[in-house]
């Protein structure tokens, strides 16, 4: 198997806070980080809905319980995928940003999507779909742009309910 130069493979650091994994495989380790709904959700809210807030996530129609999504929050921002940050307008609210780390996710979360939409019925739109297929390297690129200048225009438009 051939790991293409952008990829940087981290060693293992003995610390003692570092969390002992079930086993040394990627996909087990990530899976550990990721692996519930309510995480990629709220990884998703970030990246393609322009979602920041706590009040953004509980709204978002996915019906997730409140004490459940401030632990998920606080997981992701311990896994350093999210980080939170005071307001402009009142520091006294609590705005969640996406880390480089977390952006990294952005291919996984349309290859996610794109097979969800593929195999299963959904309410993205068809077409909307075609096209993010058709260019998915033109999708990340914007999605990265949107991160990277704190644009919180929703990169797809909402999807009907089912």
């Amino acid at each position: 198997m051939q790991i293409t130069s952008d990829i940087a493979i981290v060693s293992p650091v003995h610390e003692k806070s570092k969390p002992k994994h079930r086993s040394g495989c990627p996909v087990s380790v990530s899976l550990e980080v990721l692996g519930d709904r309510w995480s990629l959700l709220i990884i998703r809210d970030l990246m393609v809905r322009g979602y920041h807030t706590f009040k953004d996530f509980q709204q978002s129609g996915e019906g997730i319980a409140t004490n459940i999504l401030a632990d998920r929050l606080q997981k992701l921002e311990a896994a350093k995928i999210i980080t939170a940050e005071p307001a402009e307008t009142d520091g006294r609210r609590i705005n969640y940003r996406l880390t480089e780390k977390g952006i990294d996710l952005a291919p996984v979360l349309l290859e996610l999507l794109l097979w969800g939409a593929k195999h299963e019925e959904t309410g993205a739109p068809c077409a909307v779909m075609a096209e993010m297929a058709k260019n998915r390297t033109a999708v990340l690129a914007e999605a990265r742009r949107r991160w990277q200048d704190r644009d919180s225009t929703p990169l797809l438009p909402p999807f009907d309910s089912k």
